[in-house]
């Protein structure tokens, strides 16, 4: 039986899975092989995690010996796509009644994080089996493990629905409209953290909502507290550079000016205060680039890192 094969391994078994999935045979299980695992994980719809077990196993050498290619040209159209800024973004879909068909184009782009864990896969399943109705963003990223610093998922950018859908990300507002026509991001995070005290007053631990400790570089402290929090599991480099891809993207895709709202706030009133609930955002009559906290008021959701609002000013 073929060893079960993950990222960092290396050897011969590692070149005769690269043969099989037409990634150059160099004995080295990076993230170009996990990747293409990945992909024909998805279009075999087993556990899309990158490692390759006995039923990835089976599944690869059933498709080797029907002479099936497995390359990123074949499956283009079927399982994932990149941008013009070179990004690949896997099709992940709800099921089609876990999602609405928009009339007309998006007006809006909204940022949220997602307060669970660092698998977008798995988010996506959740709502998929969730009992909320249509709730759910287009775009899932994923992020690092907040316990081990593990990053099989930091990055990888999932699509939820395809462009014509939508899903209802934002909550009660004061516009429908802006919920049927904006599109959301959701950032893997498990979000706000609280500290955990000695007697001396020294922090001896973060921890999230759901009480799980948080590697401590995983954790970012704001030069002023946000919804009245300083310290948020912090957003990796990898999802930084996803963002700025994804929000040109879309800024492209659906004509979307991400000059206003956001970085209008920013400019005014500083990265805390721009984050903060804006009456006429929560009415829908800002039209560009908004943060879920610009139209919820007691909703703790996506926060001003430095490195967000870094990329915000440059749109």
């Amino acid at each position: 039986m073929t060893k079960l094969l993950k990222k960092g391994d290396t050897g011969p078994n590692v070149v005769r899975l690269q043969k099989i999935i037409n990634v150059i045979p160099d004995g080295k299980f990076g993230p170009h092989t996990e990747k293409a695992v990945m992909r024909f994980q998805l279009e075999k719809q087993l556990k899309v995690d990158g490692i390759v077990g006995p039923k990835t196993w089976h599944m690869l050498t059933m498709s080797k010996s029907s002479g099936e290619a497995i390359d990123e040209d074949s499956d283009i159209n079927s399982q994932y796509f990149k941008t013009s800024y070179n990004q690949l973004i896997h099709k992940y879909y709800l099921s089609k009644d876990e999602y609405a068909s928009k009339r007309g184009g998006n007006e809006y782009c909204f940022l949220h994080h997602t307060a669970g864990r660092e698998n977008p896969y798995r988010t996506i399943d959740h709502w998929n089996k969730d009992t909320r109705g249509r709730v759910a963003t287009e775009f899932v990223i994923g992020g690092q493990s907040h316990k081990t610093g593990d990053d099989k998922y930091d990055g990888n950018t999932v699509q939820a629905f395809p462009e014509s859908g939508y899903g209802w990300h934002l909550g009660k507002t004061g516009s429908g409209h802006m919920n049927r026509h904006s599109v959301g991001i959701e950032i893997c995070s498990t979000g706000y953290l609280d500290e955990i005290i000695d007697i001396d007053g020294t922090i001896t631990e973060y921890r999230t909502y759901f009480n799980s400790a948080v590697d401590k570089s995983q954790v970012i402290k704001l030069d002023e507290p946000f919804r009245g929090k300083f310290f948020y599991h912090r957003y990796s480099d990898k999802q930084i550079e996803e963002v700025d891809k994804l929000l040109r993207y879309i800024a492209e895709r659906d004509q979307i000016d991400m000059r206003i709202g956001l970085q209008q706030f920013i400019k005014k009133y500083g990265p805390k205060k721009a984050f903060e609930f804006q009456e006429d955002a929560y009415y829908g009559k800002v039209k560009g680039l908004l943060s879920h906290t610009n139209v919820r008021r007691g909703k703790s959701d996506v926060y001003p890192d430095e490195r967000l609002v870094e990329i915000i000013l440059k749109l």
